[in-house]
């Protein structure tokens, strides 16, 4: 069945892109085009995705202090 009608994506194309590790709508749409036109199949796209088609992420460990590139540079000094 074609999510994308305006390329021509299927959703087993979507199904193999997001195995292949794209796991939002963005990054499927840099693999295939789907959802960059119209954008009508973005809802559809994002429920494909939300079906388990990537793996979990852990959640951020909020205990956890993300640095910044200029950061990192001033704490390597």
């Amino acid at each position: 069945m074609y999510v994308c009608n305006c390329f021509g994506v299927t959703e087993a194309q979507v199904q193999q892109h997001a195995d292949d590790g794209a796991c939002t709508p963005r990054q499927i749409a840099s693999a295939c085009k789907a959802g960059t036109d119209c954008g009508s199949c973005v809802r559809r796209i994002q429920a494909i995705l939300g079906r388990g088609a990537c793996p979990s992420r852990e959640p951020a460990d909020p205990g956890k202090r993300i640095l910044t590139g200029l950061e990192e540079l001033d704490e390597a000094a």
